[in-house]
């Protein structure tokens, strides 16, 4: 692992050893790729599960169906999405976890115990944090009980600071049809509270 003095600022430091992290490596089908997007200055936190097989081979987050999905609940461009200086993504796993009967393996749990409490407290001008999926629900918002459904549903509780999301992945399509509310009724207020977010300061 280079040395991470020699780097300077702190971040920068910290997630060169993030990305040589090795703790779960024997548990990596496809071995270590730690993926993951960061800057001091970002206002929005996207809060996700683990990358999918397509975001290991490329190493960029969101690079796949989900992203083109969850940009549009966004409405924002991928020029947006991709500037760590308004958007990081730090997700529960940073390495693809594999494939198990039902789609992806869950999140290994080493990252966020390793990491999450030395990266998020860099993250200091946090306007707005979406919580993606169950895994990272229970990361970020402890408090709230029930399932995944009915947590989304109460969106309003951490509003309008904090959202739990669904998974944008396709194998979602199921849920999104049965619950349309939450494309009729959470998505149209999400894009105007992005769209706030990123006003400030232009």
């Amino acid at each position: 692992m280079p040395d991470p003095t020699t780097y300077g600022d702190p971040l920068t430091a910290l997630l060169t050893r993030v990305r040589h992290c090795e703790l779960c490596a024997g548990h990596l089908p496809l071995g270590v790729r730690p993926v993951l997007q960061m800057d001091s200055r970002a206002r929005i936190l996207i809060a996700a599960q683990a990358p999918g097989r397509m975001v290991h081979e490329t190493g960029i987050p969101f690079n796949d169906a989900s992203g083109d999905r969850l940009r549009a609940w966004l409405g924002i461009s991928r020029e947006l999405f991709y500037d760590a200086r308004q958007v990081a993504i730090v997700p529960m796993g940073f390495c693809y976890p594999g494939t198990g009967t039902s789609g992806d393996l869950p999140p290994r749990p080493e990252c966020a115990r390793a990491w999450h409490g030395e990266l998020l407290p860099h993250l200091q001008h946090l306007q707005l944090t979406l919580v993606i999926g169950q895994y990272a629900r229970a990361y970020h918002l402890p408090a709230e009980a029930g399932t995944l459904t009915e947590v989304v549903h109460a969106w309003r509780k951490n509003w309008p600071n904090r959202i739990p999301l669904p998974h944008p992945s396709p194998r979602n399509n199921l849920w999104l049809k049965r619950n349309p509310w939450f494309e009729e009724e959470l998505i149209p207020v999400l894009q105007a509270r992005v769209a706030e977010v990123f006003a400030h300061d232009r």
